[in-house]
């Protein structure tokens, strides 16, 4: 999604020049950040991956709705399906953290029993 900050949405209409999509994409950028930095906090890594993808979501269904209204005028580029990459990755990124968080919770689980075991 940072790559969007360079890429022209149509031709000579960078991302960036329109303020809301600029906004979008800065809280979609910090919000894939903060999921990538926090890998301790497996609950919050997810929750914040799926919030970015849903916040991508809507990006994305604002560029079709503007793609729409301006079809005869301008020709959209292929960074325009960008968030639909993004959207893909941070739910299958979401799948794996809570695939994670229950294998940890279930080995946690088991470690007492052995403690209890060997006394």
């Amino acid at each position: 999604m940072a790559s969007l900050f360079f890429c022209d949405k149509a031709e000579g209409i960078p991302f960036i020049k329109y303020i809301p999509y600029l906004i979008l994409l800065i809280i979609i950028v910090l919000l894939d950040f903060l999921a990538l930095t926090t890998y301790k906090h497996r609950i919050f890594q997810m929750r914040t991956a799926v919030f970015a993808a849903i916040i991508t979501i809507a990006l994305q269904a604002w560029l079709v709705v503007d793609f729409i209204a301006t079809y005869h005028d301008v020709m959209f580029r292929v960074p325009a399906v960008f968030p639909i990459v993004s959207v893909i990755l941070n739910f299958l990124a979401a799948r794996n953290i809570m695939a994670d968080e229950l294998m940890v919770r279930s080995a946690s689980r088991l470690r007492p029993a052995v403690r209890n075991k060997k006394k």
